[in-house]
């Protein structure tokens, strides 16, 4: 227990295949992915994950079907609804990140209730990405910047990794140790592209709609028999 990441990230994948699989619509699979997501946060909290990002809606998935697109919308307002109260009751903080305003008004408003219901809780904090794009976040830190340096409060020579990190939309929180993917898919998919530089990669072939407690401890144990060197020879880490 004493060597679990302190925060986790997952690409939730495989929701429409495995309504697919299911004869049903991809709408369908969405849903029972919510159970999923429920039941993650769940152990996340009980295994005492510090930090748990998950990657919801991509920019790229505004292209999808518009069906699918409104229904996910309402998904995301219906879900909020019904699930902040016990969020909040568990002592759970929510943070968004990603272009939000590209979100339906409804929407952008009931993550903004959300947000600032939960901001003072001191267990999990569960940070959603939506409508997120990991280069749009860099470009947006990169105009942030520059337009530092152009006002005169940051010299050129002084800009650092740390300057990078600071501008982007997870600036408050430490780069995930273990990045997770669902389905069967070996890619990030413009996930977290700067933070996940050190993380340790898992994919598992199990759809989203099926990921429970048992997955997660796999992927936590499979990370825990890894040896992070961060660069280092495995004697420097022994003797560290």
């Amino acid at each position: 227990m004493e060597r679990l990441p302190k925060h986790v990230a997952i690409i939730m994948d495989g929701n429409g295949r495995w309504a697919k699989e299911q004869g049903q619509d991809r709408l369908f699979g969405h849903y029972q992915g919510v159970v999923s997501v429920q039941k993650v946060v769940e152990a996340a909290t009980e295994l005492g994950i510090q930090y748990l990002t998950l990657y919801a809606f991509s920019t790229e998935n505004w292209d999808r079907p518009q069906p699918e697109v409104t229904g996910l919308m309402t998904l995301f307002v219906d879900t909020l609804s019904k699930e902040v109260p016990d969020l909040h009751k568990n002592k759970i903080k929510l943070h968004f990140i990603g272009n939000l305003d590209m979100l339906p008004k409804e929407a952008k408003m009931a993550l903004d209730e959300a947000s600032a219901l939960t901001a003072q809780n001191t267990g999990l904090t569960l940070i959603i990405a939506l409508s997120y794009s990991s280069r749009w976040e860099l470009v947006e830190a990169t105009k942030n910047i520059a337009e530092k340096v152009q006002n005169g409060q940051l010299p050129i020579e002084e800009i650092n990794e740390a300057t990078i990190s600071e501008n982007l939309t997870t600036s408050e929180f430490p780069d995930p140790a273990l990045m997770i993917r669902t389905s069967g898919e070996c890619r990030i998919s413009n996930f977290l592209l700067y933070q996940l530089a050190y993380a340790e990669l898992y994919f598992t072939d199990t759809r989203w709609p099926e990921f429970r407690k048992d997955d997660l401890v796999k992927a936590l144990l499979d990370y825990q028999s890894r040896e992070r060197r961060f660069g280092k020879t495995s004697e420097q880490v022994q003797i560290n």
